[in-house]
């Protein structure tokens, strides 16, 4: 079974009372998506807990537009799909292009995990140091828990997300791109997407504070 030092030390509530749904556990961030503090106890989320994290990663979290935004921006700029053409017309194809993918890959992710009844949020890890924090957030990105959220499961779902959604839009796409490809490449950047998201999940508060001392320096007379 896959293991880590740090994913073995997560606390475990043992009161009932403390079993009770909490807004704690739902937890979304417009940059890096859902996360369960540090300071919170790892519980399996209920139905309802994860239909609310799908809606608001999916839709009501300015987060995915911002990321429809900026993957748009960047196929405008690299001519993806140049049948699209560079004008307006062109850039609205490709941010719908990107949206809708973004939505699929959602909704594999959660419909998945919901079947499966594994975990669907990042967790910080529950240890100190630079290291082991950071080896926490790639291996997160590999593995998840199930139910019990003890034991370990493959984290599959991300990327067959992923897979999915490159292979739905293939079919609307110009020039017949092939499904399998375009859905291998979009897995092999999921690897590092995903990477990169848990990475700043796990350092956030950090880096907040970082920008603040800035602002306070800037700020000082």
């Amino acid at each position: 079974m896959l293991s880590t030092t740090c994913l073995a030390q997560q606390s475990f509530p043992t009161d009932p009372a403390q079993q009770k749904p909490s807004d704690k556990q739902i937890n979304v961030n417009w940059l890096y998506g859902s996360y369960v503090p540090k300071d919170v106890p790892l519980q399996s989320p209920s139905g309802h807990q994860r239909f609310e994290l799908y809606i608001r990663q999916t839709y009501t979290t300015p987060g995915i537009y911002v990321k429809t935004l900026l993957f748009g921006v960047s196929d405008q700029i690299n001519r993806r799909e140049p049948e699209w053409g560079n004008g307006a017309g062109g850039f609205v194809k490709r941010l719908g292009d990107r949206q809708a993918q973004f939505i699929i890959q959602n909704s594999v992710i959660a419909l998945g995990d919901g079947v499966l009844h594994w975990e669907p949020r990042y967790d910080r890890c529950d240890c100190d140091g630079f290291w082991p924090r950071a080896r926490h957030a790639m291996v997160r990105n590999f593995v998840t828990y199930d139910r019990t959220e003890r034991h370990l499961r493959p984290q599959i779902m991300p990327y067959l997300g992923a897979f999915g959604a490159a292979a739905v839009a293939s079919q609307w796409e110009p020039g017949n791109p092939g499904w399998r490809a375009r859905g291998y490449q979009a897995v092999v950047g999921q690897v590092f997407v995903g990477m990169g998201i848990d990475a700043l999940g796990e350092f956030a508060p950090e880096i907040a504070r970082l920008f603040h001392k800035k602002k306070g320096l800037s700020a000082s007379p």
